[in-house]
């Protein structure tokens, strides 16, 4: 769980870096999304926002390969409070006595599924899944370049849905990652899996964000990384919660996404709060 978390603490804290990176860039100069991705480029908290991306993912893979799916997905919902905490204190956005109730009952809910979790499942997976996760993955894809076809009020829903559903396949993939033998990776399903699916997850986050609504999506986001790959967990790889206390992991799993999507205005760079 300690790794879990300690993805999560980097994840969050890389979006409130990179949000004041880019604000910054965004008064440098004109110049389309290129040139402001330069800019952001050149400054060390942009950088910083990489660098806390890259550790979380390799946290996030320890993780994975000792705990159950569910413990992690729900973990790594939890850099939304995060994100809020540190956007409190770096950016003085403001946060409701709502909001911050949100972040304790991330922390009470992680709480429960840390004493609640059992062992990483010994199963590990069929070949059918990883096809399965391929072809969800290629789905997700195809969603993520019809994305600016879709319009509605539906459509930051379905677009953060499909970015965690995108999420949730890197997730499972890398359960499904037995061997690092070069040829076992080229001939694994699940390598490509988890290639396609992180790469469409960022390709419909970013779209659901710049034409829709980021709470909405957001929201999307959290339940689709969280609630699939948990269930997959269960049902085929053997993850399973410590003798009688199944209740208080379902409980804390619960608790612990309900938190989260309370703070889902935070999946994208907070708002700076105006100065009184």
């Amino acid at each position: 769980m300690v790794c879990a978390l300690g993805a999560a603490v980097c994840f969050g804290t890389a979006t409130v870096l990179q949000a004041v990176a880019a604000r910054a860039a965004g008064t440098e100069g004109a110049g389309g999304e290129a040139a402001l991705l330069l800019r952001a480029l050149r400054q060390w908290r942009y950088l910083a926002g990489l660098a806390l991306d890259g550790l979380g993912f390799l946290f996030q893979i320890a993780a994975l390969r000792s705990l159950p799916i569910y413990a992690v997905s729900a973990a790594l919902a939890s850099s939304l409070a995060v994100t809020a905490v540190v956007a409190a204190r770096l950016l003085r956005v403001r946060l409701s006595g709502t909001e911050w109730t949100a972040v304790a009952v991330v922390c009470a809910g992680l709480a429960m599924l840390g004493l609640a979790s059992g062992p990483e499942g010994e199963e590990g997976g069929s070949d059918a899944l990883g096809y399965v996760m391929l072809a969800v993955a290629v789905g997700m894809l195809l969603l993520a370049l019809a994305g600016g076809r879709l319009s509605g009020p539906g459509r930051a829903l379905a677009l953060g849905l499909g970015a965690g559903f995108g999420f949730g396949v890197v997730e499972v993939s890398v359960r499904l990652i037995d061997s690092l033998a070069p040829l076992d990776l080229l001939t694994n399903p699940a390598v490509y899996a988890l290639l396609i699916g992180g790469g469409a997850a960022f390709m419909l986050l970013t779209s659901a964000l710049q034409r829709g609504s980021v709470t909405t999506a957001t929201a999307g986001m959290v339940l689709g990384e969280t609630i699939g790959p948990a269930a997959v967990g269960v049902v085929w790889l053997g993850d399973r919660t410590r003798e009688g206390l199944t209740w208080l992991a379902v409980l804390g799993f619960v608790v612990a996404v309900v938190g989260a999507m309370a703070l889902a205005r935070f999946g994208e760079a907070p708002v700076v709060a105006e100065e009184s």
